[in-house]
C-alpha cells in the first residue's frame, strides 16, 4: 500500500480507502463485512468512511467492530452529518444542535472517543457556515473530531469555509469528499483548483461508477445480484446505459485488456494520477474485490495510455 498527504495537513491516508455505503449493515451480512473489513487493513488500508445516515447507524456500528480488534491509532475511521436522522424539525441539516447530537451518537455507535474526520455531508443553505465550522471547531477542541471535512460542496462554498475559518480562528476544513471518476469530472475545472488554492485534499467517492468501470455491465446488461440491481441506484445506472456511454465504458474496457491489466486497476490508477486526490474511496462485498481494488497502486499509467483515454472519454 502506498500512502499520501491529506491536503496539507500531517494525516496520510491509504490511496485506497474502504467505505460503507450500500453496504455493510445492509446488503452484505456481517461476518462477511468483517472479513473484508478486516483483509482491507490486512492489505494496508488505513483509511475507513462511513456515515451517521447510512442505514441509520448500522454501517457505522459494523465498521467499527470491524477495526476494534485493531490498535486505534493506525486507522482513520470517519463519520458524517447532514441528512435526516429523524422526523424532527431539527434532525437534519448542520445546524449546532444537529451537529453536536450527530457526532456524539456516532461515538456513542461505534463506541470510540472520537473520529479522525468529520465531513458536512452537504452544504446547508439554512445553517450559517459560522455556526456549523464553530460547532466543529469546539468538537476539535474537545477532542471528539480531530479534521474536519466536507462532502459534494461546490467550489465557492469551500471558499466560504475557508474564508468564514480564518476569520473567526476556526480550525479550516482540510478534506473534500466528491464524486470522481472517468465518467465524472465536474471537480477538475474549479473544485480542484480552489483546493490545490487552499491546502485541501480529495478523497474521492464512487471511482469505479458504481460498478460501471469494473466491466460487469458490458453490453448494457445487469446481471442479477450487481450493485446496479440495488433499487437505489438501479435508475441511476440505467439512465447512464441509455446515454449512449457504454461505447465508451467497453472500449476502455478493451484498452485495459490491451494493457493486461483489470479494468479496475486502469480506472483507479487514472484517478490517483491526480495529486489533489488522496485517495479513491472504493466499496467492497467481499474480501476477494478489496484485494483487487488495492493492486491498482502499483500500476502506472503512461502518458500514451492517459491519451488514449482521453480520446475514448472524449
Amino acid at each position: 500500500m502506498k500512502y499520501r498527504r491529506l491536503g496539507n495537513s500531517g494525516l496520510k491516508v491509504s490511496e485506497i480507502s474502504l467505505g460503507s455505503w450500500l453496504t455493510y449493515g445492509k446488503s452484505v451480512e456481517d461476518d462477511i463485512a468483517i472479513k473484508t473489513i478486516r483483509r482491507a487493513y490486512e492489505l494496508g488500508i488505513n483509511s475507513f468512511d462511513s456515515a451517521n445516515v447510512y442505514e441509520q447507524g448500522q454501517g457505522e456500528k459494523v465498521m467499527a467492530k470491524a477495526l476494534s480488534v485493531f490498535p486505534r491509532e493506525s486507522y482513520v475511521i470517519t463519520t458524517k452529518a447532514f441528512w435526516p436522522m429523524g422526523d424532527g424539525p431539527n434532525d437534519r441539516g448542520l445546524s449546532r444542535k444537529h451537529v453536536f447530537e450527530q457526532l456524539h451518537a456516532s461515538l456513542k455507535r461505534m463506541e470510540l472517543d472520537y473520529v479522525d474526520i468529520f465531513y458536512c455531508h452537504r452544504y446547508d443553505p439554512e445553517a450559517p457556515v459560522e455556526e456549523t465550522l464553530r460547532t466543529i471547531d469546539d468538537l476539535i477542541r474537545q477532542g471528539k473530531v480531530l479534521y474536519a471535512g466536507v462532502s459534494e460542496w461546490t467550489a465557492a462554498q469551500i471558499e466560504e469555509a475557508v474564508a468564514v475559518a480564518d476569520r473567526y480562528l476556526l480550525d479550516r476544513i482540510v478534506v473534500n469528499q466528491p464524486v470522481y471518476n472517468m465518467l465524472n469530472r465536474y471537480i477538475e475545472p474549479e473544485i480542484i483548483p480552489v483546493s490545490e488554492k487552499y491546502g485541501i485534499g480529495q478523497i474521492v467517492f464512487s471511482p469505479l461508477a458504481q460498478g460501471l468501470l469494473t466491466g460487469k455491465y458490458r453490453g448494457g446488461q445487469i446481471p442479477a445480484g450487481t450493485r446496479a440491481s440495488n433499487p437505489e441506484i438501479n435508475a441511476w445506472i440505467k439512465e447512464l446505459i441509455a446515454s449512449g456511454v457504454m461505447a465508451k465504458v467497453d472500449a476502455l474496457e478493451d484498452l485495459a485488456g490491451e494493457l493486461g491489466i483489470t479494468f479496475v486497476e486502469m480506472a483507479l490508477a487514472w484517478i490517483l494520477r491526480q495529486p489533489n486526490v488522496a485517495s479513491a474511496l472504493v466499496g467492497a462485498s467481499r474480501p476477494d474485490q478489496i484485494e483487487a481494488n488495492v493492486k491498482a497502486v502499483d500500476v502506472e499509467l503512461s502518458p500514451e495510455t492517459f491519451e488514449k483515454i482521453e480520446e475514448i472519454l472524449a
